[in-house]
Protein backbone atom coordinates (compact mmCIF):
# COMPACT_ATOMS: atom_id res chain seq x y z
CA UNK A 1 0.00 0.00 0.00
CA UNK A 2 1.25 3.45 -0.76
CA UNK A 3 2.13 6.19 2.04
CA UNK A 4 -0.51 9.39 2.03
CA UNK A 5 1.11 12.22 0.90
CA UNK A 6 0.39 15.71 1.85
CA UNK A 7 1.72 18.59 -0.23
CA UNK A 8 2.76 21.41 2.47
CA UNK A 9 2.26 24.03 -0.05
CA UNK A 10 2.13 23.86 -4.19
CA UNK A 11 2.22 25.97 -7.28
CA UNK A 12 -0.52 28.07 -5.81
CA UNK A 13 1.71 29.90 -3.63
CA UNK A 14 -0.30 29.68 -0.63
CA UNK A 15 1.79 30.40 2.82
CA UNK A 16 1.89 27.72 5.30
CA UNK A 17 0.11 24.45 4.00
CA UNK A 18 -2.97 26.02 2.82
CA UNK A 19 -3.43 24.30 -0.48
CA UNK A 20 -3.85 20.78 -0.25
CA UNK A 21 -4.84 18.25 -2.84
CA UNK A 22 -5.50 21.10 -5.74
CA UNK A 23 -1.99 21.16 -6.39
CA UNK A 24 0.02 19.30 -8.33
CA UNK A 25 4.26 18.62 -7.39
CA UNK A 26 6.59 20.65 -9.28
CA UNK A 27 9.77 20.29 -9.73
CA UNK A 28 12.10 20.65 -6.77
CA UNK A 29 9.52 20.31 -4.48
CA UNK A 30 9.15 18.18 -1.59
CA UNK A 31 6.49 15.77 0.23
CA UNK A 32 5.37 15.08 4.01
CA UNK A 33 4.80 11.32 4.20
CA UNK A 34 2.30 10.36 6.20
CA UNK A 35 3.02 6.39 7.02
CA UNK A 36 6.32 4.43 6.75
CA UNK A 37 8.26 6.30 3.47
CA UNK A 38 10.55 9.43 3.70
CA UNK A 39 11.11 10.21 0.19
CA UNK A 40 10.81 6.93 -0.89
CA UNK A 41 12.80 5.60 1.99
CA UNK A 42 11.78 2.99 4.02
CA UNK A 43 11.88 4.46 7.47
CA UNK A 44 13.06 0.89 8.83
CA UNK A 45 16.55 1.86 6.81
CA UNK A 46 16.39 5.36 6.98
CA UNK A 47 19.38 6.98 8.38
CA UNK A 48 20.14 10.94 9.36
CA UNK A 49 23.10 13.05 10.93
CA UNK A 50 20.61 14.63 13.15
CA UNK A 51 16.98 13.49 14.52
CA UNK A 52 14.26 16.19 15.80
CA UNK A 53 11.35 14.33 18.00
CA UNK A 54 8.25 16.20 17.81
CA UNK A 55 6.54 18.23 15.29
CA UNK A 56 4.70 20.76 17.40
CA UNK A 57 6.02 24.73 16.54
CA UNK A 58 9.49 24.49 18.66
CA UNK A 59 10.61 20.94 16.83
CA UNK A 60 9.26 22.51 13.44
CA UNK A 61 11.37 25.34 14.25
CA UNK A 62 14.43 23.85 15.33
CA UNK A 63 14.70 21.34 12.47
CA UNK A 64 14.09 24.44 10.26
CA UNK A 65 17.40 26.21 11.80
CA UNK A 66 18.93 23.34 12.07
CA UNK A 67 19.00 22.67 8.30
CA UNK A 68 19.21 26.26 7.44
CA UNK A 69 22.59 25.95 9.00
CA UNK A 70 23.53 23.05 8.60
CA UNK A 71 23.16 22.14 4.75
CA UNK A 72 25.10 19.59 4.15
CA UNK A 73 23.73 17.18 6.77
CA UNK A 74 21.02 14.93 6.35
CA UNK A 75 17.80 15.75 9.23
CA UNK A 76 15.04 14.25 9.76
CA UNK A 77 12.19 15.13 12.19
CA UNK A 78 9.63 12.57 14.06
CA UNK A 79 5.82 12.52 14.16
CA UNK A 80 4.03 10.29 16.38
CA UNK A 81 0.50 11.79 14.61
CA UNK A 82 -0.38 11.50 11.49
CA UNK A 83 0.02 15.58 10.88
CA UNK A 84 2.05 17.83 12.25
CA UNK A 85 1.59 21.18 15.06
CA UNK A 86 -1.90 18.83 16.26
CA UNK A 87 -1.83 19.23 20.19
CA UNK A 88 -0.25 22.45 22.32
CA UNK A 89 0.68 23.96 18.59
CA UNK A 90 -2.81 23.53 17.33
CA UNK A 91 -4.66 24.40 20.67
CA UNK A 92 -3.27 27.65 21.68
CA UNK A 93 -4.88 30.86 21.99
CA UNK A 94 -2.93 32.25 19.28
CA UNK A 95 -1.77 35.37 21.02
CA UNK A 96 1.88 36.91 19.71
CA UNK A 97 2.97 37.77 23.23
CA UNK A 98 5.09 40.69 23.88
CA UNK A 99 7.12 40.12 27.00
CA UNK A 100 5.62 41.91 29.98
CA UNK A 101 4.73 39.00 32.33
CA UNK A 102 8.24 37.74 32.84
CA UNK A 103 11.07 37.98 35.52
CA UNK A 104 13.75 40.25 34.36
CA UNK A 105 16.69 38.83 32.52
CA UNK A 106 14.95 35.06 32.42
CA UNK A 107 15.30 33.20 29.23
CA UNK A 108 11.45 33.45 29.22
CA UNK A 109 11.21 37.23 29.30
CA UNK A 110 14.38 37.74 26.61
CA UNK A 111 13.46 34.70 24.65
CA UNK A 112 9.65 35.95 24.39
CA UNK A 113 10.83 40.04 22.95
CA UNK A 114 13.27 38.36 20.40
CA UNK A 115 10.62 35.97 19.58
CA UNK A 116 7.68 38.34 18.81
CA UNK A 117 9.97 39.89 16.54
CA UNK A 118 11.39 37.60 14.87
CA UNK A 119 7.10 36.23 14.32
CA UNK A 120 6.20 39.51 13.16
CA UNK A 121 9.15 39.61 10.73
CA UNK A 122 8.51 35.93 9.63
CA UNK A 123 5.06 36.17 9.08
CA UNK A 124 5.74 39.80 6.57
CA UNK A 125 7.97 37.93 4.71
CA UNK A 126 5.94 34.77 4.07
CA UNK A 127 2.60 36.28 3.98
CA UNK A 128 0.92 34.61 6.58
CA UNK A 129 -1.51 36.88 8.26
CA UNK A 130 -1.66 38.30 11.48
CA UNK A 131 -3.27 41.09 13.35
CA UNK A 132 -1.07 43.40 16.07
CA UNK A 133 -4.07 44.38 18.11
CA UNK A 134 -2.63 44.97 21.28
CA UNK A 135 -3.75 44.35 24.90
CA UNK A 136 -4.91 45.92 27.91
CA UNK A 137 -4.16 44.22 31.20
CA UNK A 138 -6.63 45.77 33.13
CA UNK A 139 -7.13 46.55 37.00
CA UNK A 140 -10.77 46.27 38.32
CA UNK A 141 -10.20 46.64 41.92
CA UNK A 142 -8.00 48.91 43.76
CA UNK A 143 -5.44 46.38 45.43
CA UNK A 144 -4.53 45.16 41.76
CA UNK A 145 -2.94 48.91 40.97
CA UNK A 146 0.33 47.98 42.59
CA UNK A 147 0.48 45.21 40.95
CA UNK A 148 -0.10 46.48 37.96
CA UNK A 149 2.15 49.48 38.08
CA UNK A 150 4.88 46.88 39.19
CA UNK A 151 4.01 44.78 35.91
CA UNK A 152 4.77 47.73 34.10
CA UNK A 153 7.68 48.74 35.91
CA UNK A 154 8.62 45.16 34.93
CA UNK A 155 7.87 45.18 30.99
CA UNK A 156 9.57 48.01 31.04
CA UNK A 157 12.88 46.58 31.82
CA UNK A 158 12.45 43.12 29.28
CA UNK A 159 12.27 45.93 26.70
CA UNK A 160 8.60 46.04 25.95
CA UNK A 161 7.34 47.92 22.75
CA UNK A 162 5.21 50.82 23.42
CA UNK A 163 3.85 50.87 26.68
CA UNK A 164 1.98 52.66 28.66
CA UNK A 165 -0.15 53.30 31.89
CA UNK A 166 -3.48 54.33 30.63
CA UNK A 167 -6.40 55.55 33.22
CA UNK A 168 -10.67 55.41 32.58
CA UNK A 169 -11.07 57.63 30.09
CA UNK A 170 -8.09 55.88 27.72
CA UNK A 171 -9.52 52.32 28.55
CA UNK A 172 -12.78 53.13 27.52
CA UNK A 173 -11.20 54.75 23.62
CA UNK A 174 -9.50 51.39 23.10
CA UNK A 175 -12.32 49.36 24.29
CA UNK A 176 -15.22 51.00 24.35
CA UNK A 177 -17.44 48.17 26.69
CA UNK A 178 -14.10 47.14 29.05
CA UNK A 179 -14.42 49.02 32.34
CA UNK A 180 -11.09 49.54 34.20
CA UNK A 181 -10.05 51.83 36.90
CA UNK A 182 -6.45 51.65 35.23
CA UNK A 183 -4.57 49.84 32.33
CA UNK A 184 -1.65 48.74 31.13
CA UNK A 185 -1.87 49.58 26.96
CA UNK A 186 0.50 46.61 25.24
CA UNK A 187 0.36 47.61 21.63
CA UNK A 188 2.78 45.07 20.60
CA UNK A 189 0.73 41.62 21.35
CA UNK A 190 -0.73 40.42 17.98
CA UNK A 191 -2.57 37.21 17.05
CA UNK A 192 -1.56 34.88 14.63
CA UNK A 193 -2.56 31.12 13.54
CA UNK A 194 0.30 29.00 14.92
CA UNK A 195 -0.34 26.13 13.17
CA UNK A 196 -0.16 28.08 9.85
CA UNK A 197 3.33 29.31 11.11
CA UNK A 198 4.01 26.09 12.31
CA UNK A 199 3.32 24.30 8.52
CA UNK A 200 5.38 27.05 7.08
CA UNK A 201 8.21 26.05 9.29
CA UNK A 202 7.96 22.18 7.35
CA UNK A 203 7.48 23.57 4.17
CA UNK A 204 11.19 25.66 4.90
CA UNK A 205 12.67 22.62 6.38
CA UNK A 206 11.65 20.49 3.67
CA UNK A 207 12.37 22.58 1.05
CA UNK A 208 15.95 23.21 2.28
CA UNK A 209 16.37 19.20 2.11
CA UNK A 210 14.57 17.48 5.30
CA UNK A 211 12.73 14.44 5.96
CA UNK A 212 9.75 14.25 7.80
CA UNK A 213 8.17 11.18 8.76
CA UNK A 214 4.49 10.99 10.53
CA UNK A 215 2.73 8.12 12.21
CA UNK A 216 6.23 7.39 13.98
CA UNK A 217 5.41 7.41 17.76
CA UNK A 218 9.25 6.58 19.43
CA UNK A 219 8.98 3.56 21.71
CA UNK A 220 12.12 3.02 22.70
CA UNK A 221 15.62 4.97 22.19
CA UNK A 222 19.23 3.17 22.57
CA UNK A 223 22.36 2.52 20.97
CA UNK A 224 23.34 0.55 17.93
CA UNK A 225 24.51 -3.41 19.02
CA UNK A 226 25.50 -3.69 15.44
CA UNK A 227 25.73 -2.59 11.93
CA UNK A 228 22.14 -2.82 9.85
CA UNK A 229 22.57 -5.35 7.81
CA UNK A 230 24.56 -4.23 4.27
CA UNK A 231 24.99 -1.16 5.51
CA UNK A 232 27.97 0.77 4.50
CA UNK A 233 28.08 3.51 6.77
CA UNK A 234 28.93 0.70 9.81
CA UNK A 235 28.30 2.59 13.00
CA UNK A 236 28.36 5.95 11.46
CA UNK A 237 25.01 5.94 12.96
CA UNK A 238 24.98 4.70 16.23
CA UNK A 239 21.65 5.90 17.86
CA UNK A 240 18.48 3.88 17.00
CA UNK A 241 15.19 4.98 17.47
CA UNK A 242 12.18 2.14 17.07
CA UNK A 243 8.55 2.71 17.21
CA UNK A 244 5.51 0.71 18.31
CA UNK A 245 5.79 -0.80 14.75
CA UNK A 246 9.59 -1.97 15.25
CA UNK A 247 10.97 0.32 12.57
CA UNK A 248 13.88 1.88 13.48
CA UNK A 249 15.17 5.42 12.53
CA UNK A 250 19.63 5.22 13.26
CA UNK A 251 21.00 8.72 13.51
CA UNK A 252 24.06 10.04 15.14
CA UNK A 253 22.43 13.24 17.00
CA UNK A 254 19.24 13.89 18.50
CA UNK A 255 17.19 16.73 19.84
CA UNK A 256 13.74 16.01 21.42
CA UNK A 257 11.08 18.61 21.72
CA UNK A 258 8.31 16.21 22.47
CA UNK A 259 5.95 18.66 24.76
CA UNK A 260 3.94 16.62 26.89
CA UNK A 261 5.78 13.80 26.35
CA UNK A 262 9.49 15.65 27.07
CA UNK A 263 9.52 13.63 30.41
CA UNK A 264 9.16 10.30 29.15
CA UNK A 265 11.35 10.24 26.09
CA UNK A 266 14.04 11.71 28.02
CA UNK A 267 13.83 8.66 30.95
CA UNK A 268 13.64 6.31 27.47
CA UNK A 269 17.15 8.01 26.85
CA UNK A 270 18.40 7.23 29.97
CA UNK A 271 18.53 10.76 30.91
CA UNK A 272 17.22 12.57 33.58
CA UNK A 273 13.36 12.25 34.21
CA UNK A 274 12.36 15.09 35.95
CA UNK A 275 11.23 17.59 35.63
CA UNK A 276 7.83 15.74 35.23
CA UNK A 277 5.11 16.54 33.02
CA UNK A 278 1.64 17.48 34.15
CA UNK A 279 -1.12 18.01 31.57
CA UNK A 280 -3.11 20.90 32.58
CA UNK A 281 -6.62 21.46 30.65
CA UNK A 282 -8.00 24.99 29.88
CA UNK A 283 -11.38 25.21 28.45
CA UNK A 284 -12.23 28.13 26.33
CA UNK A 285 -15.76 29.48 25.82
CA UNK A 286 -16.99 31.52 22.55
CA UNK A 287 -18.65 34.62 22.69
CA UNK A 288 -21.71 34.26 20.13
CA UNK A 289 -20.95 36.20 16.73
CA UNK A 290 -23.59 38.60 17.70
CA UNK A 291 -21.67 40.06 20.60
CA UNK A 292 -17.94 39.90 19.10
CA UNK A 293 -18.34 43.30 18.51
CA UNK A 294 -17.76 43.88 22.44
CA UNK A 295 -14.23 42.60 22.06
CA UNK A 296 -11.82 44.51 19.99
CA UNK A 297 -8.26 43.37 21.27
CA UNK A 298 -7.04 41.14 24.30
CA UNK A 299 -8.09 42.59 27.41
CA UNK A 300 -6.75 40.50 30.19
CA UNK A 301 -7.23 40.85 34.38
CA UNK A 302 -3.88 41.93 36.64
CA UNK A 303 -1.87 38.67 37.34
CA UNK A 304 -1.48 37.76 41.23
CA UNK A 305 1.28 36.12 41.47
CA UNK A 306 -0.09 33.94 44.48
CA UNK A 307 -1.34 31.73 41.52
CA UNK A 308 0.53 30.05 38.66
CA UNK A 309 -1.94 31.27 36.03
CA UNK A 310 -2.75 34.16 34.00
CA UNK A 311 -6.14 34.10 34.75
CA UNK A 312 -9.48 33.97 32.10
CA UNK A 313 -9.29 36.71 29.33
CA UNK A 314 -10.69 38.13 25.98
CA UNK A 315 -8.93 36.80 23.07
CA UNK A 316 -10.01 37.62 19.57
CA UNK A 317 -8.96 35.12 16.90
CA UNK A 318 -7.82 35.19 13.40
CA UNK A 319 -11.27 33.72 12.03
CA UNK A 320 -12.96 36.83 13.65
CA UNK A 321 -14.31 34.39 16.80
CA UNK A 322 -13.79 35.37 20.58
CA UNK A 323 -11.99 33.37 22.96
CA UNK A 324 -12.65 33.76 26.77
CA UNK A 325 -10.96 31.64 28.86
CA UNK A 326 -9.02 29.75 29.64
CA UNK A 327 -9.29 27.90 32.99
CA UNK A 328 -6.49 25.56 34.14
CA UNK A 329 -7.71 21.97 35.39
CA UNK A 330 -6.13 19.09 35.82
CA UNK A 331 -6.30 16.77 32.59
CA UNK A 332 -6.54 13.11 33.47
CA UNK A 333 -5.13 12.24 30.51
CA UNK A 334 -1.73 14.33 28.51
CA UNK A 335 -3.74 14.43 25.57
CA UNK A 336 -7.36 14.37 26.98
CA UNK A 337 -9.09 17.59 25.25
CA UNK A 338 -12.10 16.66 27.22
CA UNK A 339 -13.75 16.63 30.89
CA UNK A 340 -13.96 13.14 31.14
CA UNK A 341 -10.96 11.93 28.87
CA UNK A 342 -8.19 9.31 31.32
CA UNK A 343 -5.56 7.64 31.02
CA UNK A 344 -4.31 5.24 33.79
CA UNK A 345 -1.08 5.27 32.70
CA UNK A 346 -1.03 9.53 33.00
CA UNK A 347 -2.95 9.52 36.26
CA UNK A 348 -0.85 7.28 37.70
CA UNK A 349 2.25 9.49 36.63
CA UNK A 350 1.02 12.29 38.14
CA UNK A 351 0.12 11.34 41.81
CA UNK A 352 3.60 9.07 42.16
CA UNK A 353 5.92 11.08 40.25
CA UNK A 354 5.30 14.04 40.14
CA UNK A 355 4.67 16.87 43.09
CA UNK A 356 1.61 17.84 42.44
CA UNK A 357 0.31 16.74 45.67
CA UNK A 358 2.55 19.75 47.11
CA UNK A 359 1.35 21.89 44.56
CA UNK A 360 -2.56 21.01 45.12
CA UNK A 361 -2.56 21.31 49.12
CA UNK A 362 -0.61 25.02 48.20
CA UNK A 363 -3.19 26.21 45.57
CA UNK A 364 -6.11 24.24 47.28
CA UNK A 365 -8.89 27.33 47.31
CA UNK A 366 -7.61 28.59 43.59
CA UNK A 367 -7.78 24.92 42.19
CA UNK A 368 -11.36 24.50 43.84
CA UNK A 369 -12.60 28.08 41.94
CA UNK A 370 -11.19 26.44 38.70
CA UNK A 371 -12.86 23.40 38.95
CA UNK A 372 -16.10 25.41 39.93
CA UNK A 373 -15.70 27.31 37.11
CA UNK A 374 -15.23 24.61 34.91
CA UNK A 375 -18.63 22.61 35.65
CA UNK A 376 -20.38 26.62 35.95
CA UNK A 377 -20.56 28.81 33.27
CA UNK A 378 -22.06 31.55 35.24
CA UNK A 379 -19.17 31.33 37.73
CA UNK A 380 -16.95 32.55 34.35
CA UNK A 381 -19.73 35.03 33.14
CA UNK A 382 -19.04 36.79 36.57
CA UNK A 383 -15.60 37.15 36.72
CA UNK A 384 -15.78 38.55 32.80
CA UNK A 385 -18.26 40.93 34.00
CA UNK A 386 -15.81 42.85 35.81
CA UNK A 387 -14.62 43.55 32.95
CA UNK A 388 -17.55 43.84 30.37
CA UNK A 389 -20.65 44.14 32.73
CA UNK A 390 -23.00 43.47 28.89
CA UNK A 391 -22.35 39.71 28.98
CA UNK A 392 -24.71 37.62 29.98
CA UNK A 393 -24.56 33.72 30.18
CA UNK A 394 -27.30 33.53 27.14
CA UNK A 395 -24.00 35.36 25.33
CA UNK A 396 -21.94 32.77 25.33
CA UNK A 397 -21.25 29.06 24.22
CA UNK A 398 -18.57 26.50 25.21
CA UNK A 399 -15.85 25.88 23.11
CA UNK A 400 -12.36 24.00 22.74
CA UNK A 401 -9.79 22.98 24.79
CA UNK A 402 -6.02 22.89 25.05
CA UNK A 403 -3.62 20.96 27.19
CA UNK A 404 -0.82 22.52 28.36
CA UNK A 405 2.37 20.90 29.68
CA UNK A 406 3.44 22.18 32.64
CA UNK A 407 7.08 20.64 34.28
CA UNK A 408 6.49 20.30 38.02
CA UNK A 409 9.33 19.30 40.80
CA UNK A 410 9.20 17.13 42.96
CA UNK A 411 8.51 19.52 45.40
CA UNK A 412 5.81 20.66 44.07
CA UNK A 413 7.23 23.90 41.96
CA UNK A 414 6.15 24.77 38.78
CA UNK A 415 9.05 25.10 36.48
CA UNK A 416 8.91 28.39 34.90
CA UNK A 417 11.90 28.92 32.52
CA UNK A 418 12.81 26.66 29.80
CA UNK A 419 14.82 23.71 30.49
CA UNK A 420 17.22 22.28 28.46
CA UNK A 421 19.03 19.16 29.33
CA UNK A 422 21.08 16.08 28.05
CA UNK A 423 22.78 13.24 29.89
CA UNK A 424 25.50 11.53 30.64
CA UNK A 425 27.22 7.92 28.28
CA UNK A 426 27.03 7.05 24.99
CA UNK A 427 23.59 8.26 24.10
CA UNK A 428 23.18 11.09 26.92
CA UNK A 429 25.70 12.71 25.13
CA UNK A 430 24.39 12.40 21.91
CA UNK A 431 21.19 14.00 23.06
CA UNK A 432 19.58 17.21 23.91
CA UNK A 433 16.25 17.12 25.58
CA UNK A 434 14.02 20.53 25.37
CA UNK A 435 12.53 19.48 28.46
CA UNK A 436 10.34 22.52 29.18
CA UNK A 437 8.85 24.84 26.71
CA UNK A 438 6.15 27.07 27.98
CA UNK A 439 3.75 29.00 26.57
CA UNK A 440 4.97 31.84 25.57
CA UNK A 441 7.04 28.60 23.92
CA UNK A 442 4.55 29.39 20.57
CA UNK A 443 5.63 33.45 20.46
CA UNK A 444 9.73 32.90 21.05
CA UNK A 445 9.80 29.32 18.81
CA UNK A 446 11.94 31.30 16.61
CA UNK A 447 14.56 32.51 18.96
CA UNK A 448 13.82 29.16 20.96
CA UNK A 449 15.46 27.42 17.60
CA UNK A 450 18.35 29.86 17.16
CA UNK A 451 19.15 28.76 20.81
CA UNK A 452 18.68 25.20 20.04
CA UNK A 453 20.44 25.33 17.03
CA UNK A 454 23.67 26.80 19.10
CA UNK A 455 23.44 24.60 21.50
CA UNK A 456 23.72 21.45 19.53
CA UNK A 457 26.62 23.26 17.35
CA UNK A 458 28.43 23.04 20.78
CA UNK A 459 27.67 20.37 22.28
CA UNK A 460 27.60 17.88 19.34
CA UNK A 461 30.86 20.11 17.72
CA UNK A 462 29.05 19.86 14.35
Amino acid sequence: MLPTLRYLGGACGRAGGGCFGACRPTQGRRWLLRGDCSYGRRASTSSFDVVIVGGGIVGLASARALIQRHSALSIGLLEKEKDLALHQTGHNSGVIHSGIYYKPESLKAKLCVQGAALIYEYCNKKGISYKQCGKLIVAVEQEEIPRLQALYERGLQNGVQGLRLIQQEDIRKKEPYCRGLMAIDCPYTGIVDYRQVALSFAQDFLDAGGSVLTNFEVKDIEMAKESPSRSQDGMKYPIVIRNEKGEEVRCQYVVTCAGLYSDRISEMSGCNPDPRIVPFRGDYLLLKPEKCYLVKGNIYPVPDSRFPFLGVHFTPRMDGNIWLGPNAVLAFKREGYKPFDFNARDVMDIIINSGLVKLVFENFSYGVKEMYKACFLSATVKHLQKFIPEITVSDILRGPAGVRAQALDRDGNLVEDFVFDGGIGDIGSRILHVRNAPSPAATSSLAISAMIADEVQQRFEL
